[in-house]
């Protein structure tokens, strides 16, 4: 098996689309994803952010593949922050759970890396979930480490 990176194009839309579909559809299971699909202004197309993404000049969609076949993707945006410098946020980035522990994801968030630094942003952020060792486990595998936690309430009882 290879595995690769490589830009998503228009032409994706439909793998990329199942892509993202598979990633929302984990949320309900984890600890603070039905939170994160209630606020997500894509919640009915989830994949239209992505295509979106595709052809921002500011944003950097990437299909991560083994053997020439997509099995996930990696949605990171880069911006000025308040002192000037750029950062890069890794939005979203998932793996089909089938084809996890083989190197693509790793290889997804290297190219991100890579993508974030030629683009000269000053450092790299992304998100894992309460809970979500595995996914909090990979990111401190690339060393990156927890700068904050979110903290939530319902306020209506739940």
């Amino acid at each position: 098996m290879e595995e690769s990176v490589r830009p998503a194009e228009p032409a994706d839309a439909a793998i990329l689309g199942s892509l993202v579909a598979a990633a929302r559809a984990e949320l309900p299971d984890k600890k603070g994803g039905d939170v994160v699909q209630r606020l997500d202004p894509y919640r009915v197309d989830p994949g239209a952010r992505a295509m979106a993404a595709v052809e921002d000049p500011d944003a950097i969609v990437l299909l991560g593949c083994i053997d020439g076949t997509p099995i996930g993707y990696g949605l990171m945006t880069v911006a000025p922050v308040s002192d000037g410098s750029l950062h890069a946020v890794v939005d979203e980035l998932f793996v089909d759970p089938e084809a996890r522990s083989v190197g693509v994801g790793e290889a997804l968030i290297e190219a991100l890396k890579a993508e974030a630094l030629a683009r000269g942003a000053v450092a790299i952020q992304s998100t894992a979930l309460p809970g979500d060792r595995a996914t909090k486990n990979f990111f401190e595998s690339q060393g990156m480490v927890a700068r904050a936690i979110l903290v939530h309430r319902w306020l209506d009882g739940r």
